[in-house]
């Protein structure tokens, strides 16, 4: 008898303390109000940062350190993350019993380190669909250094960057140092459209190799283009068809796409008409985006669709490609905008608007780092005396 009591105890205490470890890893505490002991939920408020050791402010209190979890009673909180030399973050969200609700902060640097990747000059930069490479021209050295370059920006260390470019063509075939350059949609070729004398002449260069003889692709340039054009609708509609079909009826009627996020989960759009979107996800997801969305769009307005969470962000009123542009970050996480000679990176839904540079630069050339860690950009640094090159913006 005395047995089968201590089994039964030690059960009881087993079932007890398992209840406590789940209810405690859902949020709940113990309080103590008007001398009555209290069980309340709370929900998980996990706050990240890149880079980490950053401090963070929860309704303007300090709290706690970045990389660390903070039980929150449910309600709106806004919530600021910040280290010394970098932009602050700040974000309104809401915290829901039992729900993990995550800040996660990439910082910007205030004061961005700006380098030099190349030195001979360089005309109209081209970057590759992968985004992993940049083809531009050179036009003020001799005929053996002008003409076609590639900056691979995977290739090599980041120490080295100043001799990243490598040469695909010289100007001894033709006058490529003066040429318009377009890519492959697989990034695979270029070609290289050469004018003299009001004959504009077309080549193929192979951006991986130094090409001695330029296939001349003048009299075959529409069949040539005719395959790209394949490539890019086969590849456009591999990508439609991978789309859940009521997301995929949904973009075919009401987006104009700018750009995939390059991981496929988000697409960057302008309206095209106005409309209501249906609701996909249903019920909506807990612990998703706090952000308010906006599902009733208007023509032309740019948007943010987020295809896992099924939920829509309004980004800006209109967009005019002559004078701005809007590009995803790497990270997919992120816009880069480009207006009014200043350089923007905002989240995916439109928060944390942070001017990252305000410099000159030249145009709308301006391109991500792959790993998202830098900006290229064109610029002269605002001297008319010498030629624009290629500079990067450290962003942390």
């Amino acid at each position: 008898m005395k047995k089968l009591f201590l089994t039964c105890l030690i059960l009881s205490l087993l079932v007890a303390i398992t209840s406590a470890v789940i209810l405690y890893g859902r949020g709940y505490r113990f309080s103590f109000n008007n001398g009555r002991t209290d069980l309340s939920g709370t929900g998980l408020l996990v706050a990240t940062s890149s880079p980490d050791g950053a401090q963070v402010f929860v309704n303007g209190h300090l709290t706690t350190a970045t990389d660390n979890t903070i039980n929150l009673a449910p309600g709106e909180y806004t919530v600021k993350i910040f280290k010394e030399g970098y932009f602050p973050w700040e974000k309104k969200l809401n915290v829901d019993k039992g729900v993990v609700t995550k800040a996660d902060a990439f910082l910007f640097l205030t004061a961005p380190k700006l380098e030099s990747i190349t030195n001979l000059g360089v005309n109209t930069p081209v970057i590759d669909p992968s985004r992993t490479k940049i083809a531009y021209t050179v036009s003020t050295q001799s005929v053996k250094k002008n003409g076609v370059y590639i900056l691979d920006m995977t290739s090599r260390p980041i120490l080295t960057l100043q001799g990243s470019s490598s040469q695909i063509a010289d100007d001894t075939t033709a006058l490529f140092s003066s040429a318009g350059l377009s890519w492959a949609p697989d990034g695979s070729e270029l070609i290289a459209s050469v004018s003299a004398q009001s004959v504009v002449s077309s080549f193929l260069l192979r951006p991986n190799m130094f090409n001695e003889s330029p296939s001349d692709i003048t009299a075959t340039l529409l069949s040539v283009q005719a395959g790209w054009e394949k490539i890019k609708t086969d590849k456009d509609k591999s990508t439609m068809d991978g789309l859940p079909s009521k997301i995929r009826s949904m973009v075919r009627n009401n987006f104009k796409i700018i750009e995939f996020s390059p991981d496929d989960t988000k697409i960057l759009y302008q309206a095209s008409t106005s409309a209501s979107l249906p609701t996909i996800i249903s019920p909506r997801l807990i612990g998703a985006n706090s952000t308010p969305e906006e599902r009733n769009v208007k023509e032309n307005v740019v948007y943010v669709y987020d295809i896992k969470e099924d939920r829509n962000y309004r980004i800006k009123d209109s967009l005019d490609p002559q004078k701005e542009s809007l590009a995803w970050l790497p990270d997919s996480n992120h816009l880069v905008f480009v207006h009014d000679k200043e350089i923007r990176i905002m989240e995916y839904d439109g928060a944390n608007n942070t001017k990252i540079y305000a410099g000159p630069f030249m145009d709308h050339y301006v391109f991500p780092w792959p790993d998202a860690s830098r900006i290229v950009i064109l610029t002269n640094l605002g001297n008319p005396d010498t030629a624009p090159n290629l500079y990067t913006i450290s962003l942390k």
